[in-house]
Protein backbone atom coordinates (compact mmCIF):
# COMPACT_ATOMS: atom_id res chain seq x y z
CA UNK A 1 0.00 0.00 0.00
CA UNK A 2 1.46 3.39 -1.28
CA UNK A 3 -0.57 5.84 1.06
CA UNK A 4 -2.19 5.06 4.32
CA UNK A 5 -3.56 8.28 4.21
CA UNK A 6 -6.83 7.65 2.01
CA UNK A 7 -7.22 4.55 4.33
CA UNK A 8 -7.96 6.13 7.36
CA UNK A 9 -9.94 8.51 5.82
CA UNK A 10 -12.44 6.04 4.21
CA UNK A 11 -12.47 4.59 7.90
CA UNK A 12 -13.51 7.94 9.26
CA UNK A 13 -15.91 7.94 6.40
CA UNK A 14 -17.57 4.74 7.27
CA UNK A 15 -17.78 5.97 10.74
CA UNK A 16 -19.77 8.31 10.45
CA UNK A 17 -22.70 6.65 8.72
CA UNK A 18 -22.69 4.88 12.45
CA UNK A 19 -25.49 6.03 14.48
CA UNK A 20 -23.76 4.98 17.54
CA UNK A 21 -20.24 7.69 16.70
CA UNK A 22 -20.91 11.33 17.83
CA UNK A 23 -17.89 13.99 17.08
CA UNK A 24 -14.56 13.39 16.69
CA UNK A 25 -13.33 12.03 19.61
CA UNK A 26 -15.52 9.20 19.26
CA UNK A 27 -13.93 8.26 15.69
CA UNK A 28 -11.05 8.55 16.96
CA UNK A 29 -11.30 6.06 20.75
CA UNK A 30 -13.14 4.20 18.15
CA UNK A 31 -10.47 3.49 15.85
CA UNK A 32 -7.68 3.30 18.05
CA UNK A 33 -9.20 0.24 20.27
CA UNK A 34 -8.89 -1.48 16.97
CA UNK A 35 -5.64 -0.42 15.69
CA UNK A 36 -4.53 -1.51 18.90
CA UNK A 37 -5.25 -5.03 18.89
CA UNK A 38 -4.37 -5.18 15.61
CA UNK A 39 -0.66 -3.61 15.73
CA UNK A 40 -0.83 -5.59 19.12
CA UNK A 41 -0.78 -9.05 16.67
CA UNK A 42 1.31 -7.88 14.64
CA UNK A 43 3.96 -7.30 17.59
CA UNK A 44 2.82 -10.71 18.29
CA UNK A 45 4.19 -12.36 15.03
CA UNK A 46 7.37 -11.17 15.40
CA UNK A 47 7.66 -12.28 19.39
CA UNK A 48 6.65 -15.96 17.85
CA UNK A 49 8.80 -15.90 15.22
CA UNK A 50 12.02 -14.33 17.24
CA UNK A 51 10.77 -15.93 21.69
CA UNK A 52 10.72 -19.51 22.07
CA UNK A 53 7.86 -21.08 23.31
CA UNK A 54 6.11 -17.39 23.30
CA UNK A 55 2.52 -17.44 24.66
CA UNK A 56 -0.07 -14.85 24.16
CA UNK A 57 -1.66 -13.27 26.90
CA UNK A 58 -5.00 -12.43 25.04
CA UNK A 59 -7.11 -16.45 24.53
CA UNK A 60 -6.66 -17.58 21.39
CA UNK A 61 -10.53 -17.32 20.05
CA UNK A 62 -10.25 -13.15 20.81
CA UNK A 63 -7.53 -12.71 19.49
CA UNK A 64 -6.84 -10.12 15.75
CA UNK A 65 -6.03 -12.88 13.70
CA UNK A 66 -8.62 -15.27 14.60
CA UNK A 67 -12.17 -13.14 14.27
CA UNK A 68 -10.65 -9.93 12.41
CA UNK A 69 -8.67 -10.93 9.09
CA UNK A 70 -11.07 -13.22 7.22
CA UNK A 71 -12.66 -10.48 5.01
CA UNK A 72 -15.97 -12.57 4.76
CA UNK A 73 -15.78 -13.41 8.35
CA UNK A 74 -18.15 -12.68 11.27
CA UNK A 75 -20.16 -9.69 10.55
CA UNK A 76 -23.32 -7.76 11.66
CA UNK A 77 -25.52 -8.58 14.98
CA UNK A 78 -23.07 -11.66 15.65
CA UNK A 79 -19.73 -9.33 15.15
CA UNK A 80 -21.57 -6.24 17.35
CA UNK A 81 -22.50 -9.48 20.07
CA UNK A 82 -19.04 -10.66 20.03
CA UNK A 83 -17.25 -7.49 20.24
CA UNK A 84 -19.82 -6.11 23.36
CA UNK A 85 -20.41 -9.22 24.97
CA UNK A 86 -17.22 -11.43 24.69
CA UNK A 87 -14.20 -9.38 23.74
CA UNK A 88 -14.61 -6.53 26.00
CA UNK A 89 -15.80 -7.88 29.15
CA UNK A 90 -12.50 -10.33 29.10
CA UNK A 91 -10.20 -8.41 28.07
CA UNK A 92 -11.52 -5.84 30.54
CA UNK A 93 -11.21 -8.70 33.07
CA UNK A 94 -7.81 -10.29 32.24
CA UNK A 95 -6.26 -11.50 35.54
CA UNK A 96 -3.07 -10.29 34.30
CA UNK A 97 -0.18 -8.98 36.56
CA UNK A 98 2.20 -6.27 35.39
CA UNK A 99 5.49 -8.36 36.72
CA UNK A 100 4.35 -11.88 36.08
CA UNK A 101 2.71 -11.73 33.19
CA UNK A 102 2.99 -7.73 32.17
CA UNK A 103 1.90 -8.01 28.10
CA UNK A 104 -1.54 -8.82 29.20
CA UNK A 105 -1.44 -5.88 31.94
CA UNK A 106 -1.27 -3.16 29.19
CA UNK A 107 -4.46 -5.02 27.51
CA UNK A 108 -6.72 -4.81 30.03
CA UNK A 109 -5.08 -0.98 31.10
CA UNK A 110 -5.81 -0.22 27.49
CA UNK A 111 -9.64 -1.76 27.26
CA UNK A 112 -10.65 -1.07 31.08
CA UNK A 113 -12.10 2.26 29.96
CA UNK A 114 -12.75 1.79 26.57
CA UNK A 115 -15.77 1.54 24.63
CA UNK A 116 -17.23 0.08 21.69
CA UNK A 117 -19.59 3.25 20.26
CA UNK A 118 -20.26 1.58 16.97
CA UNK A 119 -24.27 0.39 16.66
CA UNK A 120 -23.42 -1.52 13.12
CA UNK A 121 -21.95 -4.56 13.31
CA UNK A 122 -21.71 -4.40 8.80
CA UNK A 123 -20.43 -1.05 9.12
CA UNK A 124 -17.64 -2.45 11.60
CA UNK A 125 -16.87 -5.17 9.48
CA UNK A 126 -16.13 -2.25 7.02
CA UNK A 127 -14.13 -0.79 9.36
CA UNK A 128 -12.17 -4.19 10.18
CA UNK A 129 -11.57 -5.23 6.55
CA UNK A 130 -10.12 -1.54 6.07
CA UNK A 131 -8.07 -1.72 8.67
CA UNK A 132 -6.66 -5.39 7.29
CA UNK A 133 -4.90 -3.70 4.26
CA UNK A 134 -2.86 -2.20 6.25
CA UNK A 135 0.74 -4.71 7.10
CA UNK A 136 2.55 -3.19 10.48
CA UNK A 137 4.69 -5.71 10.06
CA UNK A 138 6.40 -4.13 6.73
CA UNK A 139 9.02 -1.64 7.82
CA UNK A 140 8.21 0.93 5.28
CA UNK A 141 4.73 0.98 6.52
CA UNK A 142 4.98 1.17 9.84
CA UNK A 143 6.97 4.34 9.82
CA UNK A 144 4.31 5.76 6.99
CA UNK A 145 2.10 5.22 9.65
CA UNK A 146 4.32 6.70 12.47
CA UNK A 147 3.39 9.95 10.49
CA UNK A 148 -0.21 9.46 10.00
CA UNK A 149 -0.47 8.78 13.60
CA UNK A 150 1.02 12.36 14.50
CA UNK A 151 -1.83 13.58 11.85
CA UNK A 152 -4.16 11.85 14.09
CA UNK A 153 -3.06 13.54 16.91
CA UNK A 154 -3.00 16.74 15.56
CA UNK A 155 -7.28 15.82 14.92
CA UNK A 156 -7.91 15.76 17.63
CA UNK A 157 -7.13 19.45 18.93
CA UNK A 158 -10.33 20.11 16.86
CA UNK A 159 -11.90 17.38 19.45
CA UNK A 160 -13.13 19.71 21.93
CA UNK A 161 -10.66 19.52 25.13
CA UNK A 162 -9.15 16.43 24.54
CA UNK A 163 -6.51 18.26 22.13
CA UNK A 164 -4.86 19.28 25.58
CA UNK A 165 -2.56 16.39 25.55
CA UNK A 166 -1.09 17.18 22.04
CA UNK A 167 2.48 19.02 22.29
CA UNK A 168 3.96 20.15 19.27
CA UNK A 169 6.48 17.70 17.72
CA UNK A 170 9.25 19.99 16.86
CA UNK A 171 8.58 21.30 20.91
CA UNK A 172 9.18 17.64 21.98
CA UNK A 173 11.81 17.18 19.92
CA UNK A 174 13.92 20.10 21.17
CA UNK A 175 13.56 19.37 24.83
CA UNK A 176 14.80 15.85 24.78
CA UNK A 177 18.00 17.06 22.50
CA UNK A 178 18.57 19.63 25.24
CA UNK A 179 17.79 17.58 28.24
CA UNK A 180 20.05 14.35 26.02
CA UNK A 181 19.00 11.26 28.36
CA UNK A 182 21.41 8.84 28.14
CA UNK A 183 21.19 4.80 27.56
CA UNK A 184 20.43 3.69 31.38
CA UNK A 185 19.08 6.33 32.91
CA UNK A 186 15.33 6.55 33.78
CA UNK A 187 13.38 8.64 31.62
CA UNK A 188 9.80 9.63 33.32
CA UNK A 189 6.70 11.64 32.13
CA UNK A 190 4.12 11.96 34.56
CA UNK A 191 1.45 13.84 32.02
CA UNK A 192 2.30 11.12 29.10
CA UNK A 193 -0.48 12.38 27.15
CA UNK A 194 -0.30 10.69 23.53
CA UNK A 195 3.43 9.77 24.28
CA UNK A 196 4.85 12.69 22.04
CA UNK A 197 7.78 13.46 25.05
CA UNK A 198 8.55 9.11 25.47
CA UNK A 199 8.70 8.22 21.89
CA UNK A 200 11.37 11.35 21.05
CA UNK A 201 13.41 10.09 24.07
CA UNK A 202 12.99 6.46 22.72
CA UNK A 203 14.35 7.68 19.34
CA UNK A 204 16.85 9.65 21.14
CA UNK A 205 17.91 6.99 23.48
CA UNK A 206 17.77 4.40 20.19
CA UNK A 207 20.67 6.28 18.76
CA UNK A 208 23.14 4.84 21.39
CA UNK A 209 22.32 0.92 21.18
CA UNK A 210 24.65 -1.05 19.97
CA UNK A 211 23.40 -4.95 21.07
CA UNK A 212 20.60 -6.78 22.28
CA UNK A 213 21.66 -5.59 26.19
CA UNK A 214 21.30 -2.15 25.48
CA UNK A 215 18.07 -2.92 24.00
CA UNK A 216 16.44 -4.59 27.02
CA UNK A 217 18.13 -1.65 29.00
CA UNK A 218 16.26 1.15 26.35
CA UNK A 219 12.98 -0.83 27.08
CA UNK A 220 12.81 -0.96 30.84
CA UNK A 221 14.17 2.98 31.36
CA UNK A 222 10.80 4.77 29.49
CA UNK A 223 7.81 5.54 32.01
CA UNK A 224 4.60 7.58 32.43
CA UNK A 225 1.26 8.13 33.87
CA UNK A 226 -2.02 9.25 31.77
CA UNK A 227 -4.85 9.98 33.79
CA UNK A 228 -7.68 9.96 30.71
CA UNK A 229 -8.06 6.49 29.07
CA UNK A 230 -8.28 8.10 25.03
CA UNK A 231 -4.28 9.69 25.36
CA UNK A 232 -3.75 6.52 27.55
CA UNK A 233 -4.53 4.01 24.71
CA UNK A 234 -2.93 6.11 21.78
CA UNK A 235 0.45 6.42 24.18
CA UNK A 236 0.51 2.61 24.30
CA UNK A 237 -0.02 1.89 21.23
CA UNK A 238 1.85 5.00 19.81
CA UNK A 239 5.33 3.15 21.71
CA UNK A 240 4.47 -0.20 20.43
CA UNK A 241 5.03 1.32 16.52
CA UNK A 242 7.95 2.60 18.06
CA UNK A 243 9.45 -0.27 19.25
CA UNK A 244 8.22 -0.67 22.78
CA UNK A 245 7.42 -4.39 23.53
CA UNK A 246 5.78 -4.30 26.81
CA UNK A 247 4.35 -0.81 27.20
CA UNK A 248 3.47 -1.89 30.58
CA UNK A 249 5.32 1.38 32.53
CA UNK A 250 2.60 3.63 31.15
CA UNK A 251 -0.08 3.72 33.96
CA UNK A 252 -3.25 4.85 33.64
CA UNK A 253 -3.88 7.16 36.70
CA UNK A 254 -3.85 10.11 37.96
CA UNK A 255 0.20 10.86 38.71
CA UNK A 256 -1.21 13.53 41.30
CA UNK A 257 -3.24 11.25 43.77
CA UNK A 258 -0.37 9.72 45.12
CA UNK A 259 1.17 10.78 48.49
CA UNK A 260 4.85 12.84 47.97
CA UNK A 261 5.65 10.80 51.22
CA UNK A 262 5.23 7.33 49.34
CA UNK A 263 7.72 7.69 47.28
CA UNK A 264 10.93 5.36 48.37
CA UNK A 265 14.62 6.99 46.95
CA UNK A 266 14.44 3.66 44.77
CA UNK A 267 11.40 5.35 42.64
CA UNK A 268 13.56 8.57 41.86
CA UNK A 269 14.03 9.35 37.77
CA UNK A 270 16.89 10.90 36.28
CA UNK A 271 14.99 12.62 33.41
CA UNK A 272 11.25 14.13 33.61
CA UNK A 273 9.88 15.71 30.26
CA UNK A 274 6.18 16.67 30.13
CA UNK A 275 3.87 18.83 29.24
CA UNK A 276 1.41 19.08 32.49
CA UNK A 277 -2.21 19.95 31.70
CA UNK A 278 -2.36 23.67 32.80
CA UNK A 279 -5.72 25.86 33.63
CA UNK A 280 -6.66 22.59 34.56
CA UNK A 281 -7.93 21.92 38.87
CA UNK A 282 -7.51 18.37 40.31
CA UNK A 283 -10.23 17.00 42.18
CA UNK A 284 -10.82 17.88 45.70
CA UNK A 285 -8.44 15.84 47.84
CA UNK A 286 -5.59 15.39 45.86
CA UNK A 287 -3.82 18.32 47.37
CA UNK A 288 -3.75 16.56 50.78
CA UNK A 289 -0.68 14.19 49.25
CA UNK A 290 1.14 17.55 49.43
CA UNK A 291 2.99 19.47 51.74
CA UNK A 292 0.82 21.71 54.02
CA UNK A 293 2.37 25.18 52.70
CA UNK A 294 1.80 24.46 49.18
CA UNK A 295 -1.43 22.74 48.44
CA UNK A 296 -3.37 24.11 45.81
CA UNK A 297 -6.35 22.61 42.94
CA UNK A 298 -4.05 23.79 40.24
CA UNK A 299 -3.13 21.11 38.50
CA UNK A 300 0.22 23.10 36.85
CA UNK A 301 1.98 24.14 40.33
CA UNK A 302 1.29 20.89 41.78
CA UNK A 303 3.19 19.00 38.96
CA UNK A 304 5.93 21.74 39.48
CA UNK A 305 6.26 20.39 43.09
CA UNK A 306 6.11 16.80 42.13
CA UNK A 307 8.58 16.96 39.66
CA UNK A 308 10.83 18.56 42.22
CA UNK A 309 10.29 15.78 44.47
CA UNK A 310 10.78 12.60 42.11
CA UNK A 311 14.09 13.79 40.53
CA UNK A 312 17.48 12.34 41.99
CA UNK A 313 19.96 14.46 42.81
CA UNK A 314 21.78 15.20 39.73
CA UNK A 315 18.40 14.63 37.91
CA UNK A 316 16.97 16.72 34.81
CA UNK A 317 14.13 18.21 34.28
CA UNK A 318 12.49 20.23 31.24
CA UNK A 319 8.61 21.24 31.87
CA UNK A 320 6.02 23.37 29.52
CA UNK A 321 4.83 26.24 31.41
CA UNK A 322 1.97 29.13 30.76
CA UNK A 323 2.89 32.41 31.90
CA UNK A 324 0.62 32.77 34.75
CA UNK A 325 2.85 30.32 37.00
CA UNK A 326 5.90 32.64 36.53
CA UNK A 327 4.19 35.38 37.69
CA UNK A 328 1.75 34.02 39.52
CA UNK A 329 1.99 35.09 43.99
CA UNK A 330 0.89 33.41 46.90
CA UNK A 331 1.30 29.84 46.82
CA UNK A 332 2.60 29.68 43.66
CA UNK A 333 5.52 31.84 44.97
CA UNK A 334 6.24 29.65 47.84
CA UNK A 335 6.10 27.07 45.36
CA UNK A 336 8.87 29.00 42.86
CA UNK A 337 11.26 29.92 45.88
CA UNK A 338 11.20 26.09 47.07
CA UNK A 339 11.99 25.17 43.56
CA UNK A 340 14.64 27.55 43.08
CA UNK A 341 16.56 26.65 46.32
CA UNK A 342 16.65 22.84 45.95
CA UNK A 343 17.50 23.00 41.76
CA UNK A 344 19.24 24.55 39.29
CA UNK A 345 16.75 26.62 37.68
CA UNK A 346 19.13 27.48 34.60
CA UNK A 347 17.00 28.27 31.32
CA UNK A 348 13.92 29.17 30.47
CA UNK A 349 12.61 29.66 27.00
CA UNK A 350 9.87 31.92 26.18
CA UNK A 351 7.70 30.65 23.29
CA UNK A 352 5.85 33.33 21.35
CA UNK A 353 2.22 32.97 20.63
CA UNK A 354 -0.05 30.54 18.67
CA UNK A 355 2.67 27.44 19.37
CA UNK A 356 0.05 25.38 21.09
CA UNK A 357 -2.91 26.80 19.04
CA UNK A 358 -5.68 26.38 18.20
CA UNK A 359 -6.27 24.49 21.71
CA UNK A 360 -4.73 27.87 23.47
CA UNK A 361 -3.37 31.07 23.34
CA UNK A 362 -1.89 31.02 26.65
CA UNK A 363 1.64 31.76 25.95
CA UNK A 364 3.90 29.80 27.18
CA UNK A 365 7.35 28.76 28.49
CA UNK A 366 10.09 25.57 28.59
CA UNK A 367 11.67 25.56 31.91
CA UNK A 368 14.96 23.63 32.03
CA UNK A 369 16.52 22.49 35.44
CA UNK A 370 18.64 20.42 37.57
CA UNK A 371 18.15 19.41 41.11
CA UNK A 372 20.99 19.46 43.89
CA UNK A 373 22.19 22.84 43.97
CA UNK A 374 20.51 26.10 43.96
CA UNK A 375 19.46 28.55 41.40
CA UNK A 376 22.45 31.74 41.40
CA UNK A 377 20.90 33.12 38.11
CA UNK A 378 18.24 32.57 35.31
CA UNK A 379 19.14 32.46 31.36
CA UNK A 380 16.18 33.72 29.86
CA UNK A 381 16.10 33.12 25.59
CA UNK A 382 13.61 34.77 23.60
CA UNK A 383 12.11 32.46 20.72
CA UNK A 384 11.14 34.38 17.72
CA UNK A 385 8.57 33.66 14.99
CA UNK A 386 10.76 32.67 11.77
CA UNK A 387 11.04 35.70 9.13
CA UNK A 388 7.81 36.55 7.24
CA UNK A 389 5.33 34.81 10.10
CA UNK A 390 3.21 36.81 12.54
CA UNK A 391 1.71 33.76 14.23
CA UNK A 392 1.73 29.70 14.21
CA UNK A 393 -1.69 28.22 13.48
CA UNK A 394 -2.68 24.38 11.92
CA UNK A 395 -1.18 24.85 8.79
CA UNK A 396 2.12 26.51 9.59
CA UNK A 397 2.82 24.98 13.37
CA UNK A 398 6.77 25.60 15.01
CA UNK A 399 9.04 23.71 13.52
CA UNK A 400 12.54 21.77 14.88
CA UNK A 401 14.83 24.15 12.30
CA UNK A 402 13.55 27.26 14.09
CA UNK A 403 15.49 25.68 17.55
CA UNK A 404 19.17 25.70 15.69
CA UNK A 405 19.74 29.34 17.51
CA UNK A 406 18.89 28.22 20.99
CA UNK A 407 20.96 25.21 20.50
CA UNK A 408 24.11 27.20 19.00
CA UNK A 409 23.63 29.25 21.80
CA UNK A 410 23.14 26.56 25.19
CA UNK A 411 26.04 25.90 25.53
CA UNK A 412 27.50 22.91 28.58
CA UNK A 413 25.68 22.96 32.20
CA UNK A 414 28.92 21.14 33.36
CA UNK A 415 31.02 24.82 32.96
CA UNK A 416 28.36 26.71 34.26
CA UNK A 417 27.15 28.01 30.75
CA UNK A 418 30.07 30.18 30.43
CA UNK A 419 30.20 29.97 26.47
CA UNK A 420 26.90 31.77 27.00
CA UNK A 421 26.39 35.72 26.24
CA UNK A 422 23.91 38.01 26.39
CA UNK A 423 22.13 39.47 22.77
CA UNK A 424 19.13 40.64 21.62
CA UNK A 425 17.05 37.83 22.55
CA UNK A 426 19.06 36.40 25.33
CA UNK A 427 19.40 37.67 29.03
CA UNK A 428 20.78 36.84 32.36
CA UNK A 429 18.85 37.66 35.89
CA UNK A 430 20.31 37.06 39.03
CA UNK A 431 18.84 35.21 42.15
CA UNK A 432 18.95 38.55 44.26
CA UNK A 433 16.54 40.07 41.43
CA UNK A 434 14.44 37.63 41.63
CA UNK A 435 14.14 36.98 45.09
CA UNK A 436 13.32 40.59 45.38
CA UNK A 437 10.27 40.24 43.04
CA UNK A 438 8.29 37.89 45.12
CA UNK A 439 9.94 34.98 43.03
CA UNK A 440 8.39 36.49 39.77
CA UNK A 441 10.02 34.27 36.80
CA UNK A 442 8.06 36.57 34.67
CA UNK A 443 11.50 38.78 33.71
CA UNK A 444 11.15 41.08 30.60
CA UNK A 445 13.90 41.06 27.88
CA UNK A 446 15.75 44.06 28.74
CA UNK A 447 17.14 44.56 25.35
CA UNK A 448 13.63 44.44 23.62
CA UNK A 449 13.39 48.42 24.20
CA UNK A 450 16.51 48.65 22.07
CA UNK A 451 14.59 47.10 19.18
CA UNK A 452 11.17 48.54 19.70
CA UNK A 453 9.14 49.65 16.82
CA UNK A 454 7.08 52.78 16.32
CA UNK A 455 5.52 52.17 13.18
CA UNK A 456 1.83 52.49 13.93
CA UNK A 457 0.77 48.89 11.98
CA UNK A 458 3.18 47.00 14.22
CA UNK A 459 1.72 48.78 17.20
CA UNK A 460 -1.48 47.95 16.23
CA UNK A 461 -0.42 44.72 16.38
CA UNK A 462 0.83 44.44 19.33
CA UNK A 463 -2.34 46.09 20.88
CA UNK A 464 -4.92 43.50 18.97
CA UNK A 465 -1.94 40.59 20.54
CA UNK A 466 -2.09 41.76 24.25
CA UNK A 467 -6.01 42.10 23.77
CA UNK A 468 -6.18 38.28 22.78
CA UNK A 469 -3.61 37.00 25.73
CA UNK A 470 -5.65 39.36 27.72
CA UNK A 471 -8.89 37.35 26.56
CA UNK A 472 -6.67 34.01 26.94
CA UNK A 473 -6.43 34.66 30.61
CA UNK A 474 -10.25 35.75 31.45
CA UNK A 475 -11.17 32.80 29.53
CA UNK A 476 -8.41 30.62 31.90
CA UNK A 477 -9.65 32.13 34.81
CA UNK A 478 -13.60 32.12 33.87
CA UNK A 479 -12.58 28.33 33.64
CA UNK A 480 -11.30 27.63 36.89
CA UNK A 481 -13.48 29.84 38.48
CA UNK A 482 -16.61 27.58 37.10
CA UNK A 483 -14.86 24.67 37.97
CA UNK A 484 -14.22 25.84 41.59
CA UNK A 485 -17.80 26.52 41.75
CA UNK A 486 -18.71 23.41 40.35
CA UNK A 487 -16.67 21.03 43.17
CA UNK A 488 -17.93 23.14 45.72
CA UNK A 489 -21.91 22.40 44.71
Amino acid sequence: MSNLSPVIKSIQDVMRQDAGINGDAQRIEQMVWLLFLKVFDAQEEELELTRDGYRSPIPEHLRWRHWATDPEGITGDALLDFVNNTLFPRLKGLAADPQRNPRGYVVRSVFEDANNFMKSGHLLRQVINKLGAIDFNRQAERHQFNDLYEKILRDLQSAGNAGEFYTPRAVTQFIVDMVNPKLGEKVFDPATGTGGFLVCAIEHLRKQTRNEEDHARLQASIAGVEKKQLPHMLCVTNLMLHGVEVPSLIAHGNTLARPLRDYTPAERVDVVITNPPFGGIEEPGIEAGFPADVRTKETADLFLVLIKHILKDGGRAAVVLPDGTLFGDGVKARIKEQLLAEVNLHTIVRLPNGVFAPYTGIKTNLLFFTKGRPTEAIWYYEHPYPPGVKNYNKTKPIRIEEFDAEKAWWGDEADGFAARVENERAWRVGIDVIRAAGFNLDQKNPHAAEVASHDPDELLRDYARLQLEAQGLRDQLKGMLGESLGARV
